[in-house]
């Protein structure tokens, strides 16, 4: 076990690789059917209610089809980089995607903060998750901060999601009415669902009732095939850096990267920590400079991969959906452009039935134990979307909801 205790701070912690290395006989041998169809139903899922996340966050800071699709370049196609890598070197499945509850925190900031303050927070927030993993300091950081709590916070940030799926239909019900319907079947014939994922499910029939009604708007850039990433020049804000860092930085190490690190020790492996750690502070950074909020060892994505297979073989599922996900990066601007010509609440309640298993787990989190009262505490002031010294409330949810849950909760500290 590496050491992190906090008398050398200063000492790099991550893990050694496994040895030898495989080489690209051994990999190709490992290679079957199922990795196959686990790598394609990984990419599916972070390619279908996780991007409409992304859209809605952009669309509601005004960012345009380049700057979206530049965002997604860096999510599929650096992040795929990471993941066939990651997988590779430690013979087991490290999809590294981005994270959600991150992304919904800039898209709330985004309503106030202009795109280049954002951008430096995003290379701050980098830094410090890198910092974190060279140090040893994740572990500290993590206890320091009471799950519940910073889950109460997500759940705040996460709400919004399921409050337009409910409109949704009020708004637009002949789109959002049969998507809704699709996803509750396949929910409940759970066989079906394991063939066709009720998110996908719902993503298909919209696209057909959307097709069927002439509701398919094919304005914009449909000439851009090929990625093109942006380069924009951040802005150094104090504001961005109070609002944005910590936050971002808690659902990268805490509430993502804690969620990948429990999914695969359920399935028989041993992830990483400290060199997940270091490798999404790297790769924050690198996807900072085309626009893409911080990279993490994700949770769901995992979870898929290593549904079914041998353990040993696993890791190859895992080198197979960043396959997939460097080709869906490339064309990025297509699908963008695919997506952008749809109706509104398309988007909107693919994104909230994406977000409901989610939804679902932040308030179990939050308030299924210890440090109920701070959770509340920071879940109410999440939701009422106050800004104190120009800051948003994601940020004073978990100031406020550590102190009081220090004050009044003092024997669940113990």
């Amino acid at each position: 076990m590496p050491d992190t205790s906090t008398t050398a701070p200063v000492r790099v912690v991550t893990e050694p690789l496994p040895q030898p290395l495989y080489g690209p006989k051994r990999v190709l041998r490992d290679f079957g059917g199922t990795s196959i169809a686990n790598g394609i139903i990984g990419i599916v899922f972070s390619a279908t209610g996780p991007v409409a996340v992304i859209l809605a966050a952009g669309l509601a800071g005004k960012l345009s089809q380049a700057q979206l699709a530049s965002w997604l370049f860096g999510a599929f196609f650096v992040n795929g980089i990471l993941t066939i890598t990651a997988s590779w070197l430690y013979r087991q499945p490290l999809a590294f995607f981005w994270t959600i509850p991150g992304t919904v925190v800039v898209g709330a900031s985004l309503e106030h903060l202009p795109w280049e303050q954002v951008l430096g927070a995003f290379f701050a927030t980098g830094a410090l998750i890198l910092l974190l993993g060279l140090t040893g300091w994740v572990t500290p950081i993590m206890a320091a901060l009471p799950l519940p709590i910073v889950m109460a916070m997500v759940a705040g940030v996460f709400l919004h999601f399921g409050t337009d799926l409910v409109e949704a239909p009020a708004h637009d019900a002949v789109i959002a009415l049969p998507m809704i319907a699709t996803f509750v079947a396949l929910s409940v014939f759970a066989k079906l669902g394991r063939f066709v994922p009720p998110v996908l499910g719902a993503l298909i029939v919209g696209v057909v009732v959307i097709l069927a009604a002439g509701r398919f708007n094919s304005a914009g850039d449909a000439h851009e095939w090929l990625a093109h990433p942006m380069l924009t020049t951040p802005t150094w804000s104090w504001q961005a850096m109070i609002e944005l860092v910590v936050p971002l930085a808690i659902t990268v190490v805490v509430v993502q990267n804690g969620q990948g690190i429990a999914v695969l020790r359920a399935a028989g492996h041993q992830p990483p920590i400290g060199a997940a750690t270091v490798a999404c502070g790297v790769f924050s950074l690198v996807n900072a400079a085309v626009g893409c909020v911080s990279t993490c060892l994700t949770g769901p994505t995992n979870a898929l991969l290593t549904a079914s297979g041998e353990r040993t073989r696993q890791y190859t599922a895992g080198i197979f959906c960043g396959l997939l996900a460097v080709v869906f990066g490339l064309f990025a601007p297509t699908f963008v452009a695919m997506m952008l010509g749809t109706p509104t609440a398309f988007i909107v309640t693919l994104g909230g039935l994406a977000m409901l298993k989610a939804l679902q787990g932040a308030f179990v989190t939050a308030f299924g134990g210890k440090f109920t009262f701070g959770a509340l505490i920071a879940f109410l002031v999440t939701i009422s979307d106050i800004e104190l010294l120009n800051i948003g409330a994601a940020f004073w949810g978990l100031v406020f909801g550590v102190i009081a849950s220090r004050m009044l909760e003092r024997a669940d500290y113990t």
